[in-house]
This record gives C-alpha cells, structure tokens and sequence, in this order.
C-alpha cells in the first residue's frame, strides 16, 4: 500500500523565494544553448535555472536539476498516526533522502530512500505493543521534462520509477514501480498550480500477485515574501476493491535561506477514515 508522506513531494514550480518562472525566462531568452552540457560539462552556475524541489509536498515537480548538478532533499523527521479497528500505529521516520543527479539539460536520475523507519503497532484490546525498525527499499526515478524547465507559463515531465527490495524487516521483498506524470502553471505572478498523475505497481500479499494503485494531487503554492513560500495540497489514493480511497490534505511553509537551500515544515490530516490520521514533517532541499 502506498504510504501518504511528503519525502519525494514539491511545490509543482514555485520556489520560496520570488516566483520561479521570472527567473527562467529571462535565462531563456538569452542566446545560451543549455543542451550542450549534461553530466560531464556541468551547466555553468551562472545558467542554472531556479531550484525547484520534489518536497515537502506530496505533488511532483516537473523540473529537472541541471546537468552536473547534485540536489539532495532530506525529511530531517517525519511522524504519522493511524487508527482503526481498535488498533493504533505509528510511524517514524528519519533522514528520508532523494539524491538527484542532472544527467542533461532536461534529465536528471533520483535516488530515493528512508534511513531509518520506526513503526509502532498497539492493540488498545491487548494493550500490546509491536514494533518493527529498519531502513527502506531503494527507489529509483528518472524525469525527463518535456517542457517548461527554462520558460514558460507551464511545465510537464514525464517520470518512471522502480523499487528495488534493498530494505530490512519493513520490505516485502518485491521489485515494485510506476510512472508519474506532474504538471505546474503560473497562475499569477505569485500563484501557481501543480497537478498529478501517478500510476504504482503493487504487490498484494493476500491476492499474490500485482496490482495496480492510483494518486491524484493537486498543490497551490504562492510565494509570501522573496523568501517564505505556503502550500495548501489535495491527495488522493485509489486501487483495487481492498483498498479503500484515501484521502488527504496537507499544508505547510518553505524558507529560503539562499538560492541552494530551502527549508520546509508542515503536517497533513486524513480527510476521511481510511487515510491517515495526521502527519507532520520537516526537512530541507539543497543544491551544489
């Protein structure tokens, strides 16, 4: 099943500081061929478009790291309470990490993990309590932008991943994967929208066998000052007949400490029974 967390989410295209499409097409507009640099032949600093991050949001962003470029975004501290059924679980995470490299102008390739995960099951009937720790699966992703990584009202990426069972006690041993589809506009000059598509290959233990989960998003981001940004976000997750939609809101501030680093800190709320409780986060985004 899906977990809900912001570790691999975004602010579609806005940054916290001023609103990231200024920016870019004013880089845009300059006769500068960015297509020829690519791992090997970093993009000059002086032509890297403004950072755009795949956090604290649950929502993609369709822009890349530029080529050569290393971008780490790190979830410092994650918490998440569920209960159902007379049963409580809770779920702790730390140093949740996505290592992003810009293989070319428009690439970059994502490495995506959970350093340690603690999760706490109590049976309030019992008053027994379980608890299973560990580090996650490796995840690895590939955007590839379409359009709008350097100008432009709009933005799209086209984004499969994999799952490599590399966890502990946590893993269910299965090569799982899916494909993203994020979409961003500006809607003003301080408002944009971000859009999600999401298709995940799962693997049901009771069933046996794949099947199929789907997550829709949709993210507003509007830039307060040159350094503080606020994010109101709608997630939703459906499947298969055992899987009851989930549905989720989640909201937070960005802070801009330089053009390379960003903190973050929000929480998120189930809108309805089967999705999670509550949640809180918080983590920061840097760039070298």
């Amino acid at each position: 099943m899906l977990r809900m967390v912001p570790a691999t989410a975004v602010l579609a295209t806005l940054h916290a500081g001023s609103p990231e499409y200024d920016t870019a097409s004013e880089k845009a507009s300059a006769p500068v061929d960015k297509w020829q640099y690519h791992l090997f032949n970093p993009t000059p600093r002086e032509l890297m478009r403004e950072m755009s991050t795949d956090r604290p949001d649950t929502t993609e962003s369709p822009i890349t790291v530029d080529a050569g470029h290393l971008q780490i975004e790190s979830s410092a501290f994650d918490f998440g309470r569920t209960r159902q059924g007379g049963v409580t679980e809770e779920v702790f995470t730390y140093g949740a990490m996505n290592l992003k490299l810009g293989l070319l102008n428009n690439v970059d390739i994502q490495f995506v993990f959970d350093a340690f995960t603690e999760v706490r099951t109590k049976n309030h009937a019992t008053n027994i309590t379980e608890t299973v720790e560990g580090f996650s699966d490796l995840q690895m992703r590939l955007k590839i932008n379409l359009w709008g990584n350097d100008g432009g009202r709009t933005a799209f990426a086209f984004f499969p991943f994999i799952k490599i069972p590399t966890g502990s006690d946590l893993s269910n041993d299965k090569v799982e994967g899916g494909l993203i589809l994020p979409f961003s506009v500006e809607l003003t000059e301080r408002l944009g929208l971000g859009l999600m598509l999401e298709t995940d290959f799962v693997y049901d233990e009771e069933r046996r066998g794949y099947e199929a989960e789907f997550v829709h998003t949709a993210v507003l981001g509007y830039s307060l000052t040159e350094k503080w940004g606020a994010f109101v976000e709608y997630a939703g997750v459906t499947g298969s007949a055992a899987l009851a939609y989930q549905a989720t809101a989640v909201g937070g501030f960005t802070y801009a400490v330089t053009d390379n680093l960003q903190l973050d800190v929000g929480a998120r709320v189930g809108l309805n029974e089967a999705a999670e409780d509550f949640g809180a986060f918080t983590g920061m985004s840097i760039r070298f």
